[in-house]
């Protein structure tokens, strides 16, 4: 078995004015944690909003971590990760990620009905 992945994505997203990066900002983060308990493998999932303001820094970053690489895999092409890439259509503007083998939980692991 291979050991915890942790999955780290951070965006970069679309709005004129400050009012419609904050809806956005809060969007991604709406969707993103409605996924909890929703997808097996997925173990821990936190959503971050960037409150730096700075020009280079991202606006959101999500941090997840899955039982395995297979999980992780798995992940990308489930009904209800698909289901929020759609809703999010165009919004983001940028995006960087990140996947590592984990060296232990990133918090306390998401408790699956």
């Amino acid at each position: 078995m291979s050991a915890p992945i942790r999955h780290i994505v951070m965006w970069r997203l679309r709005g004129e004015t400050a009012e419609e990066r904050a809806e956005a900002r809060s969007r991604v983060k709406t969707l993103f944690e409605d996924l909890k308990g929703r997808i097996d493998g997925l173990t821990h999932i936190e959503v971050g909003i960037d409150v730096s303001n700075v020009d280079y820094a991202c606006d959101v970053v999500l941090i997840s971590e899955f039982t395995d690489s297979a999980a992780l895999k798995a992940y990308a092409n489930h009904p209800e990760h698909l289901r929020v890439r759609e809703a999010l259509g165009d919004l983001r503007i940028g995006r960087f990620q990140v996947d590592y083998p984990s060296q232990g939980p990133a918090h306390d692991p998401l408790v699956h009905p």
